[in-house]
């Protein structure tokens, strides 16, 4: 077996995703073990503020953090290989998302920006790491996101059915993988927010993470002229290919809607609000990709909250809503797994970037290598 890693720190900032999978070609891929690892407390909490709030020091609050990521994702991998007894050997390379805190595809010069430093990777764990994925996407043209569409075709394509898919990742942010039966126009973009902005108002005013199964919205009411006002913002209007994070949907874009609003609301009418924005900006454009969606496959942290899959279901009606796991692959694990796989891609000089999806002027190799030595 070829043995790779995969490292997904996403917008939620939930934990460390590592994955040990077995690639030997594009399409013969298994996953051999997975898990998520915690990111301590005071690291999170730095990490939230630098990508969502603007600070005069935020260059050493970078240069402190990007070798804390670095650190952690090193000894992510090596517990991970130490639970199933694999050595560092064993293992081709790593593929590390990094972590976001910028995202800027439509400035005057187009740039990204993922911490959690490669260098402390290949030499913490003495294994060939690859990272900074998006930049050369960037660099030909593109958005340098979303990078996951090549994999999800790859897994879970189905034009040998006749069947359009869409795999749906909710992470803190919502992107969406448009898979019909006809391979060259596949598209993806992310559609706004998934969880984050309900994980920021919960953490403001519920004194928790976010909010387990959606209990917490459940108990409020949508508020439909705040929810109006909040899907008023230019970026629902956009035409793909298109990109964001939670440096734009951030506490501070809620805050602003609340302003226009002008009124006071209940915490739990805002929360509710908050995720039927989620569930409405998802479905919108879902019901809209031609030809019609027969069924959506869900992924990403957002399919264990109950109340958001139960409204993407009525609002995506007639179609399956299901987890990636009726397919083969648990929704925790898919992100992770796509950038092994992008790992695997690089390593043998493969092109992996989709310019449908992200509008670069052609197919790059993605990623840059640091070799173990």
């Amino acid at each position: 077996m070829t043995y790779f890693i995969g490292l997904m720190s996403g917008t939620s900032l939930d934990g460390v995703d590592t994955v040990i999978c077995s690639i030997n070609s594009p399409h013969d891929f298994q996953l051999i073990d997975a898990y998520s690892y915690p990111i301590p407390d005071l690291l999170k909490k730095s990490l939230l503020i630098l990508s969502q709030e603007k600070q005069p020091d935020e260059l050493e609050h970078y240069a402190e953090l990007d070798p804390q990521m670095g650190h952690l994702f090193a000894d992510c991998c090596l517990s991970l290989l130490k639970k199933n007894n694999i050595s560092p050997a064993q293992i081709h390379a790593i593929g590390s998302h990094g972590q976001t805190l910028r995202h800027y595809p439509k400035a005057k010069y187009p740039t990204t920006l993922q911490i959690g430093d490669p260098n402390i990777i290949a030499q913490k764990t003495n294994i060939t790491t690859i990272a900074d994925f998006r930049r050369r996407d960037m660099a030909a043209g593109g958005q340098g996101a979303p990078l996951v569409p090549p994999f999800h075709h790859t897994l879970f394509g189905a034009e040998e059915q006749n069947i359009n898919r869409v795999v749906l990742n909710i992470g803190g942010i919502a992107n969406i993988t448009f898979l019909p039966t006809k391979p060259d126009s596949i598209l993806g973009y992310d559609t706004g927010p998934g969880n984050g902005l309900m994980d920021d108002w919960c953490s403001r005013h519920f004194n928790c993470a976010y909010d387990p199964s959606g209990s917490l919205a459940s108990q409020g009411n949508v508020n439909k002229t705040l929810l109006s006002l909040m899907l008023n913002d230019s970026y629902f209007s956009q035409n793909f290919p298109k990109s964001t994070g939670r440096e734009y949907f951030s506490y501070e874009w809620i805050e602003l809607q609340l302003a226009k609003y002008e009124q006071s609301l209940d915490k739990s009418d805002v929360l509710a609000t908050l995720l039927e924005l989620s569930s409405l900006s998802i479905s919108n454009e879902v019901n809209q990709l031609k030809p019609h969606v027969d069924e959506v496959l869900v992924c990403g942290g957002g399919v264990r909250n109950k109340r958001l899959m139960q409204r993407l279901q009525e609002l995506i009606p007639k179609k399956t809503v299901a987890s990636t796991e009726s397919y083969g692959l648990h929704p925790d694990w898919v992100e992770a797994s796509a950038f092994a796989w992008l790992a695997h891609q690089t390593i043998n000089g493969l092109s992996a970037n989709s310019p449908s999806v992200t509008g670069a002027e052609k197919e790059v190799i993605l990623g840059a290598i640091w070799q173990a030595c």
